[in-house]
């Protein structure tokens, strides 16, 4: 994403300068805006992916369920350290767990969690 810096100054002011209110426009947006709790859900959500090693965990797991101690070796990170981002990430229903006999396997919970994962990833190499 690009940021206006002292070498690229925004071409425009960003400012409203008039003192209009489109009372029409505003009408429109808010009866499609959602519920409050709405907005603090999803913002709790983008939450999950401002962690660096829950995005790697998240991106290990797009490509094949794992175990604990595949993760943990993937990302060179303790079992206590990838268990607690686990944990979080189950808890924000992100990821989900199936036993096989000892052996716990982590996988995303379904698509919709590929296809966050993937958008953010096309919209950082834009």
């Amino acid at each position: 994403m690009k940021k206006n810096t002292p070498e690229s100054p925004a071409k425009f002011s960003a400012v409203c300068e008039c003192d209009l209110n489109h009372g029409d426009l505003i009408e429109r947006v808010r009866n499609k805006m959602p519920k409050d709790e709405d907005f603090y859900d999803l913002a709790d959500l983008y939450k999950m992916f401002s962690d660096s090693t829950r995005v790697r965990i998240l991106w290990a797991l797009s490509c094949e369920e794992m175990c604990v101690c595949d993760i943990t070796l993937l990302l060179g990170m303790t079992k206590s350290a990838i268990s607690h981002q686990l944990r979080a990430l189950r808890l924000a229903n992100l990821v989900k767990y199936s036993k096989h006999g000892k052996e716990v396997y982590y996988s995303l919970a379904d698509d919709h969690v590929k296809d966050i994962f993937e958008k953010g990833f096309e919209h950082i190499r834009e």
